[in-house]
């Protein structure tokens, strides 16, 4: 019955996930700027997460000290401002299936990056981590391939709903159409590895602060950043404002929804089933995403984007496989020399963390996936 109710969340918080990406889309074309909807989502966030977390861990959180409170600062920078940010704006400049298959490479740059600097070994002389390797590869030939590909165009059945305001000014759509391409496609590599460097700076801060604190933490510092990069991009008060229509429930939505609940039901997944359980179910983002995005909005799904987000995924679950394989012989040879039976695994690039199932000591009640976008998916 557990698994029948992991299964069900977490397909219902990635096609939560993707309908933010639609809804983003809509609020773009509707006048929305990206870096308002931002600080709102943000701050619905906020909203959701503090009073969760005070009732949840008031009995187990730590008293906030300067410390704790620069780490939340830094976390609400990459992980929410920044990240949200740079994904938002490279919506503008591609499709809503760019961005989502793009948002599937964090793992692999989250990869990278510990591997740069010397948080994370990638041990190439075993399968595992020539699987982690292989994965990594295959992600990013994926990417090149959404870049620098398109192909013939497959038609998906049209339910005849545009709900984007488009112009027939099809002359200047193709003169600017490879600039938004390239500026996109740096755009959402930039968020990814926004949200790597958060991944791997988190790791630390999860072990000063509890789970839920730790993302109210994140999300409030984010608001107060995202509100003043905001300000200085529109000063215009009127732009500000919030309707009864798609402005307002975008970041509603988005803040308590993706943001909110989703943290709440991918943090209950993960403690269940473990983290690289919950990983497996982002691609249905991408499916989504392609799928919805190519019915509802005027955006055309080429063969280019269909192999290249096939690589990427394909890259994920090798990546998944291999970091499954790693921590299964790493936590074996950890109980050799531990006669207690209890082994303490601290994830840096958020990927690399065993399961319950491999030790029944590991607890996981710490332990955050970003619901974003994203895989990222973005918090």
């Amino acid at each position: 019955m557990t698994i029948m109710k992991t299964v069900i969340l977490m397909v219902l918080s990635q096609i939560a996930s993707g309908s933010v990406n639609i809804f983003y889309k809509v609020a773009v074309a509707d006048g929305m700027k990206v870096q308002i909807m931002v600080f709102y989502r943000l701050f619905f966030a906020t909203a959701f997460m503090v009073p969760l977390a005070f009732i949840i861990e008031r009995k187990r959180r730590p008293r906030l000290t300067w410390t704790i409170l620069l780490q939340g600062v830094i976390n609400g920078l990459l992980g929410a401002a920044l990240g949200s940010n740079l994904y938002a704006e490279s919506l503008i400049f591609t499709t809503a299936t760019f961005s989502s298959a793009m948002s599937n490479l964090t793992p692999a740059v989250t990869l990278i990056l510990a591997v740069l600097i010397g948080m994370e070994k990638l041990d190439i002389y075993r399968l595992a981590g020539q699987a982690k390797l292989f994965g990594t590869l295959l992600g990013i030939g994926g990417a090149l391939i959404l870049n620098l590909y398109k192909g013939m165009k497959i038609q998906l059945p049209s339910m005849n709903i545009h709900l984007l305001h488009t112009t027939n000014d099809t002359a200047t759509t193709a003169q600017h159409a490879a600039y938004n391409d390239i500026w996109g496609s740096i755009l959402a590599f930039l968020s990814c590895a926004s949200y790597a460097s958060w991944l791997i700076f988190q790791g630390r801060m999860r072990q000063r602060y509890p789970m839920y604190s730790n993302t109210a933490l994140m999300c409030f510092c984010g608001a107060i950043q995202a509100g003043i990069y905001a300000f200085i991009r529109e000063r215009d008060l009127s732009a500000w404002k919030l309707g009864c229509n798609i402005r307002l429930f975008t970041p509603a939505y988005s803040g308590i929804v993706s943001s909110g609940l989703g943290v709440t039901v991918v943090a209950w997944c993960t403690k269940q089933k473990g983290p690289l359980y919950v990983s497996s179910f982002y691609p249905l983002t991408l499916i989504f995403v392609a799928i919805v995005g190519t019915i509802v909005l005027p955006e055309d799904l080429h063969l280019g984007s269909l192999i290249g987000s096939v690589f990427i995924v394909i890259g994920l679950y090798v990546m998944l496989w291999g970091t499954a394989k790693e921590n299964t012989v790493a936590a074996a040879e950890a109980l050799k020399h531990n006669d207690n039976g209890v082994i303490e695994i601290i994830s840096y690039a958020g990927i690399n963390q065993a399961t319950a199932a491999v030790v029944p000591e590991f607890k996981t009640d710490d332990i955050i996936i970003p619901t974003s976008t994203a895989a990222h998916q973005e918090p």
